[in-house]
């Protein structure tokens, strides 16, 4: 029961951080934001999706049951939310699951954003990690763990290459 409590909640926040995105995007590009890394950003997708399938098959398949440390594993998700909406609060507009660049937008140094640069995609990986631990689905705790790592070695350096590419003499944006 907890699994389909959990497996749904994640499924519903990913639904409305799309819709958040969306907005998001129409927002920013009226006012001129530029987007990169369009190549990859599918691949960004197929893998959340498949982490979320491979979740599911894996949970269906093993029966695995709760992790002797679940109780904790769980408080660092919920944790996670939190932090995840911090982020999405911090950079209000800017937010979103696409590289979209603001011309001469001030950087964003207020939220976790004082102490870090990419703080949603510690987040992102953290998630990848303990929501699989939790149901004791260690395939897909490994795999899309590795899967990520590979990826944000793509989508890092896309985010930078961009910012950096837009005049940002007045400033610049860190967004997701």
């Amino acid at each position: 029961m907890l699994f389909v409590i959990v497996f749904t909640l994640i499924c519903i926040q990913r639904l409305v951080e799309l819709r958040i995105a969306k907005r998001n995007e129409q927002y920013m590009k009226q006012r001129g934001a530029i987007e990169f890394g369009q190549s990859h950003y599918p691949f960004i997708v197929a893998l959340h999706i498949l982490f979320l399938c491979s979740l599911l098959l894996e949970y269906l398949v093993k029966s695995p049951s709760l992790n002797v440390l679940w109780v904790l594993l769980l408080t660092l998700f919920f944790l996670l939310q939190i932090s995840r909406i911090w982020v999405i609060k911090s950079l209000g507009h800017f937010w979103n699951t696409k590289i979209i660049v603001l011309p001469n937008a001030n950087l964003v140094k207020k939220g976790p954003y004082k102490w870090i640069s990419h703080p949603n995609y510690v987040i992102v990986a953290l998630e990848i990690l303990v929501i699989p631990l939790i149901f004791q689905a260690y395939f897909t705790a490994v795999i899309f763990t590795i899967l990520n790592m590979v990826m944000m070695l793509v989508r890092i350096p896309a985010e930078e290459a961009a910012l950096k590419s837009i005049d940002h003499e007045e400033g610049n944006l860190e967004h997701l």
